[in-house]
């Protein structure tokens, strides 16, 4: 199971006690933030996507949405979403655990933006009732991220 590889992931840097799992789905923006009690906005949802062939990480805030022009002229090409099937065989992990850490060889993460208006922020942990709470310096450090990018819209700075 995923969480299990996500909690292996974090076991190395003594922060598997950290990651926090619920009695109910965290699957969605809306029921993590229920789950955690906090703003929909600091949930770090992770978006799937393919570019050329290869399978793209992209962390931003619950608010924040694709803009598509943002998008082209950062990738060079249209956003093209995974199904959930391939999400699943290629990153690693099921929809609604989508997360940045323990994912198959080949997956690039981009951090938006959108995030840096947070102190912390909570991702996913590999299933769709668990999260963990990280320091935006923690989310770059553990994510193995590619770098930073704006490609998101409809967020409040």
């Amino acid at each position: 199971m995923a969480i299990e590889n996500v909690k292996e992931y974090f076991k190395k840097y003594n922060m598997e006690n950290r990651i926090q799992e619920f009695d109910v789905s965290s699957a969605t923006v809306e029921l993590a933030a229920k789950a955690l009690h906090c703003e929909p906005c600091r949930i770090a949802k992770t978006l799937s996507f393919m570019i050329s062939g290869h399978p793209v990480l992209i962390v931003a805030a619950g608010d924040a949405k694709i803009d598509n022009s943002k998008y082209k002229a950062q990738f060079g090409t249209k956003a093209k979403m995974l199904t959930p099937e391939e999400v699943e065989n290629m990153v690693g992990h099921a929809i609604g655990g989508v997360c940045p850490f323990a994912v198959n060889e080949g997956v690039s993460v981009y951090l938006d933006n959108s995030l840096q208006r947070f102190e912390t922020v909570f991702p996913a942990c590999g299933s769709s009732n668990s999260a963990i709470e990280l320091t935006i310096e923690e989310l770059e450090r553990y994510s193995g991220f590619h770098s930073w990018i704006d490609v998101c819209k409809g967020w409040i700075q």
